[in-house]
């Protein structure tokens, strides 16, 4: 393991989630005529459908950070069809007791399976996976609907 793999330790995330803008990717998910989200288990978002997500380490570059995100959040490969811009998320929530806010920069992607059919299991941040097909009967976070409304 590089250095820059390792993880934080919890002191210094803490920290850097309370003065620093995370930088960050957003795997948006086409499979099957739908939209990959999983239901979020922690803040910011908890509670929400939500694309699966990750921020980016030190010395990766963000299509690393896609891959990684896809094998680690999900157990699949994926594809990097396009770029769809950088976004700024500011929530008001945080998982940090102490701090209220936290701001990403997170660059969203959409990709797509490179299997066929995927399987897919929950994590520790997802409670739920689905896929979601248009028309929407529901409306998602304002975040995941920008993403939507690119596609």
């Amino acid at each position: 393991m590089s250095e820059s793999e390792k993880p934080i330790p919890q002191e210094q995330w803490e920290t850097i989630v309370a003065n620093v803008p995370l930088v960050s990717v957003d795997l948006v998910i086409e499979h099957d005529g739908g939209i990959l989200l999983g239901k979020r288990e922690n803040e910011p978002a908890k509670g929400e459908w939500f694309v699966p997500g990750g921020t980016v380490l030190k010395n990766e570059r963000r299509t690393e950070a896609v891959h990684r995100v896809a094998d680690e959040e999900l157990g699949a490969s994926v594809g990097i069809d396009e770029c769809l811009g950088t976004y700024e998320h500011f929530y008001d929530t945080s998982e940090i007791e102490g701090v209220d806010s936290k701001h990403y920069l997170a660059t969203g992607y959409r990709c797509h399976f490179e299997q066929g059919n995927p399987v897919i299991a929950e994590d520790e941040q997802h409670s739920a996976l689905e896929l979601f097909r248009p028309p929407f009967d529901r409306e998602f976070h304002p975040y995941v609907e920008r993403y939507l409304d690119v596609l």
